[in-house]
């Protein structure tokens, strides 16, 4: 009986062991996952269409910068559907899609209450449908395109789309401007 109690012991000793390994081992991944720091959200999207560049920010600091392709006719405000241009304007994002031809795509509340009017008095439709994308299938494997060619959304490369994804939520603000 004197051995199978020494045995149990033994058993439970190295039972006792094994457990706070495992335990030190969770509380150093615990501590790991707390300090991997947190993806910072962006407050405000700003879009230079002169200068290609859209911008991530955050209480007025740059978070990031993305060169971006806009409508195959970039200069001036969006005016009517079809023309190519990319709006101009103080907008929101006012819906996410992970599920299209450009791998994500954040829709921007364009057209607003101005843009409709403007349409109106010319007797032209606004449009509609522009967004924030990343490219069809893996085209930027090919490397980065420099040319302006969406109907007057806003494209950036894959890697750029899945960035500005995590870090832009709806009802975000995004300034478009010349």
């Amino acid at each position: 009986m004197g051995a199978g109690r020494t045995s149990d012991f033994a058993t439970r000793r190295q039972l006792c062991r094994i457990l706070a390994s495992g335990g030190a081992s969770l509380w150093a991944f615990g501590r790991a996952a707390a300090a991997a720091p947190a993806i910072e959200k962006a407050d405000r999207v700003l879009v230079l269409k002169s200068r290609r560049q859209l911008l991530l920010l955050r209480d007025g600091r740059v978070l990031a910068l993305f060169p971006v392709c806009l409508g195959r006719n970039p200069v001036g405000p969006k005016h009517a559907q079809g023309d190519g241009r990319t709006p101009e304007g103080l907008y929101r994002i006012d819906g996410l899609e992970s599920q299209c031809r450009y791998r994500h795509f954040l829709h921007i509340s364009y057209p607003g209450p101005a843009d409709l009017a403007l349409a109106r008095a010319a007797g032209v439709s606004p449009g509609g449908a522009i967004g924030i994308h990343g490219l069809p299938g893996d085209l930027d494997q090919f490397g980065p395109v420099t040319f302006d060619w969406t109907d007057g959304c806003i494209a950036v490369s894959n890697r750029a789309i899945d960035e500005i994804w995590v870090r832009v939520g709806v009802g975000t603000p995004i300034e478009i401007r010349a």
